[in-house]
């Protein structure tokens, strides 16, 4: 374990008091090298968010009708989109399964990098517990088992999934992709149902209200807008964790950026696909509060079930499962990070034999299935993750315009179209997006704020006296941080 003989026992670094890690406290939190090329990165990053396909986007409709929710996706999209390429190249100069976190520990130093690092486990704890309600929703909408209550649903999802992660990292991925490829398929069954049955009319068949700059188009007005920014995002959630893999890639430097934007580009597709072909055969109004809109949307446009909506219904449920199974691979992650370095308790970090970080993938599974047997909304469960996300894109933006001012000649095998420009749209529009979820639901947003809080005054008051400075992101900002001084 670290040796710890006071809090400066080894060097006060920007804040923050370091010590030294034996031999044993870094073999007993090593990650399996080598597991993932860049295909199987870019299977993973549409894996994060295939389930934003399957259901919670269309929550949106009933903020900004079919038109708001458009331009919402579209500001979204471009944010994602401008956030990747910048994320692409932080990953190939900084390849640690820190990620967001280390590129803002770089970047911001101790105190940026554990809020980075906070706001997206926050994301990542909370977002699975939302899809796991909508699992549950897509297998009560079959009856099947009987089940007119989800909780032995959500149970056996953590159960299953977390099983399989603690398996190892190399076959959980390859199970991972199986699974999303299977999903991709339906979302095309579900496109060629929906296409003889579109009728543009259906996208506007909401009345408008009497709110400001209200039209068919954008039926609650241009407050409307904002408001469908929450689940404009739902269509990308999470696709920022690709670089989490950094430390089981085979060559991160090449692979990351071509995993993570090749990921992008497929959901771009499937995102717009899905906003115009469900809606657009069903009606917007008959989407707006359906917890499995694709199904739902085949039996309106059909008038009534059928074998394609019992066929996109069940195989739905692997995308749904994609993006659980996979999120869980996010969340143990990025806690594995924070725990190594010392920033939350070390013991989360402990790996087993097959390498799999164990106490990290089972602490916040356990506490993603209370919440979503307790709370059971996932409506608010996507504006609580969505919460965390954004404050986390804004985040990594700023350490991305801060890394190029600062660090010109940092070696970058990638670098982003654009540079600072691109980032500081993207930054720009994050911030609209926290914004957006106190419109859309001020409770939930309030509540994944203190949650923040509270993390940051943990920080502050204890862990930033017991960092370990062995943690490749701490010592990567540390040798750099010496260099400085030198020079």
């Amino acid at each position: 374990m670290a040796r710890e003989t006071g809090p400066h026992a080894d060097g006060h670094v920007q804040g923050a008091d370091y010590v030294r890690a034996g031999t044993d406290y870094l073999q007993r939190r090593t990650l399996r090298r080598g597991a993932a090329g860049w295909l199987l990165l870019a299977g993973l990053g549409v894996s994060y968010v295939i389930s934003g396909d399957f259901a919670g986007w269309n929550y949106g409709i009933a903020e900004g009708g079919w038109g708001g929710l458009l331009v919402a996706t579209v500001l979204m999209g471009t944010m994602y989109l401008f956030m990747v390429l910048g994320l692409a190249e932080m990953a190939s100069a900084l390849p640690a399964t820190g990620a967001g976190y280390g590129f803002a520990r770089r970047a911001l130093g101790p105190l940026g990098g554990f809020a980075t690092g906070t706001a997206i486990l926050i994301e990542y704890a909370i977002a699975p517990a939302a899809i796991a309600v909508f699992i549950g929703g897509y297998v009560e909408a079959l009856g099947l088992f009987g089940i007119t209550n989800a909780w032995p649903v959500y149970l056996a999802c953590y159960a299953l999934f977390v099983g399989i992660h603690l398996w190892g990292v190399g076959e959980a991925l390859r199970v991972m992709f199986a699974i999303t490829a299977v999903a991709v398929v339906a979302l095309v069954v579900f496109a060629a149902g929906m296409v003889p049955k579109f009728d543009p009319a259906n996208l506007v068949d909401i009345a408008p209200t009497d709110a400001a700059g209200a039209s068919a188009f954008l039926p609650f007005g241009y407050a409307g807008i904002l408001g469908a920014f929450v689940f404009g995002i739902w269509f990308f959630l999470a696709i920022e964790g690709v670089p989490l893999a950094a430390e089981e890639a085979r060559d991160p430097k090449r692979d990351m950026p071509r995993g993570i934007i090749a990921g992008m580009a497929v959901l771009l597709v499937t995102g717009f696909g899905m906003l115009l072909l469900a809606p657009g055969g069903a009606g917007a109004a008959a989407l707006a509060d359906s917890d499995n809109p694709l199904p739902h949307a085949l039996r309106e446009a059909y008038g009534g079930s059928t074998v394609l909506a019992d066929a996109v219904n069940y195989v739905g449920l692997a995308g749904l499962v994609a993006s659980f199974f996979s999120i869980i691979y996010a969340y143990s992650r990025q806690l594995f990070a924070l725990s190594r370095a010392g920033y939350l308790p070390r013991w989360l970090s402990l790996t087993g034999r097959r390498k799999t970080p164990y106490t990290a993938l089972i602490v916040p599974g356990t506490i993603g299935f209370v919440l979503a047997a307790a709370v059971g909304d996932g409506d608010r469960l996507i504006n609580i993750a969505v919460f965390g996300a954004t404050v986390s894109y804004a985040l990594m933006m700023v350490a991305h315009i801060v890394l190029r001012r600062r660090e010109p000649g940092l070696e970058r095998p990638y670098r982003t179209p654009g540079g600072a420009v691109t980032t500081g749209i993207a930054l720009a529009l994050a911030l609209c997006a926290v914004v957006a979820t106190f419109l859309v639901d001020v409770v939930g947003a309030a509540v994944a704020a203190a949650i923040f809080a509270a993390f940051l005054a943990y920080f502050w008051l204890y862990s930033r006296h017991r960092l370990v400075a062995d943690a490749p992101e701490e010592e990567f900002a540390l040798v750099e941080k010496a260099e400085s001084e030198l020079n």
